[in-house]
């Protein structure tokens, strides 16, 4: 899970792609071991999934984030 806020303007598809392919390439320059464990060199599979928090307070996604995989 990634939190986030933005402005109602802006594409949010390009700025979805945009972080996945920096954030990419900056875990796999500060940590070259993880190339090994990759399928075809990818760190993000191609999909994504995006939901709005309806107005709900920020503090109460924060935690249901923090609460996920345990």
């Amino acid at each position: 899970h990634i939190l986030f806020r933005s402005v109602p303007n802006i594409d949010l598809s390009k700025a979805i792609n945009s972080y996945k392919s920096v954030s990419s390439r900056f875990v796999k320059r500060d940590f070259p071991r993880v190339k090994q464990y990759l399928w075809k060199e990818m760190f993000w599979s191609r999909s994504y999934c995006l939901l709005t928090t309806g107005g709900a307070p920020i503090e109460t996604i924060r935690k249901y984030i923090e609460s996920q995989g345990k």
